[in-house]
């Protein structure tokens, strides 16, 4: 058993070389093995298994969209663990904060796309660990406005550099030209969704279908 395994190795390695001549590191091969064995995944497997009625490119659009967002949680958790005042949610709404002199707590928490509890609960922690100031909106008794504290600054700018890292990681081995077209297709979804998000988030999923 351990002699096939060898050989195996050896099999792959083999058309390693040939098939990636410049590419000569462990890395290199650890990773044409992880993408050989993820690219063996088709969502018609299922489709054929139990003979469903789906939309197969979008539900591998979807389900790689899953797991990058997976991915990223996970390294951003990593990069934050020597930045105590911060948590995965708690920088995207330091970072959307920084464009801003102040804002509503609910337009804050709109800029975020998340349920209205959620987003006071990160509020709450970032103005517990002086990250956030609350004030009165001078416009409306009903808001309270929040905007971005000289420590919050201080601790958005030291996390960016951490957080810089994670982006150059999350694009991963993608050239420029593949990373401008990839921002590209992302942009154009993000807006899609804002719209979705904004003008149609009480509606059910087969009325917000009509729109593609």
């Amino acid at each position: 058993m351990e002699l096939d395994l060898i050989i195996d190795v050896l099999k792959e390695l083999d058309d390693f070389r040939k098939n990636h001549p410049n590419q000569t590191g462990l890395d290199d091969f650890r990773l044409y093995l992880n993408q050989k064995a993820y690219e063996k995944e088709n969502p018609r497997n299922l489709t054929e298994k139990f003979d469903l009625d789906v939309y197969d490119l979008e539900n591998e659009i979807a389900k790689q969209v899953i797991m990058l967002g997976r991915y990223s949680k996970q390294l951003i958790r990593k990069s934050l663990e020597t930045h105590p005042d911060l948590v995965n949610e708690d920088f995207t709404y330091l970072f959307r904060m920084m464009d801003y002199d102040s804002l509503t707590k609910m337009q804050l928490i709109e800029k975020n796309a998340h349920e209205k509890q959620t987003g006071i609960e990160i509020i709450k922690r970032l103005v517990k660990n002086g990250l956030l100031a609350e004030s009165p909106d001078q416009n409306d008794k009903r808001s309270t406005r929040i905007s971005v504290t000289k420590k919050g600054k201080s601790v958005f700018l030291e996390s960016m550099k951490d957080i810089t890292v994670v982006s150059k990681i999350m694009c991963g081995q993608l050239n420029k030209k593949e990373k401008e077209n990839l921002l590209s297709s992302l942009k154009k979804l993000n807006t899609f969704h804002h719209t979705v998000y904004s003008n149609f988030r009480n509606e059910n999923t087969n009325e917000i279908l009509k729109l593609i």
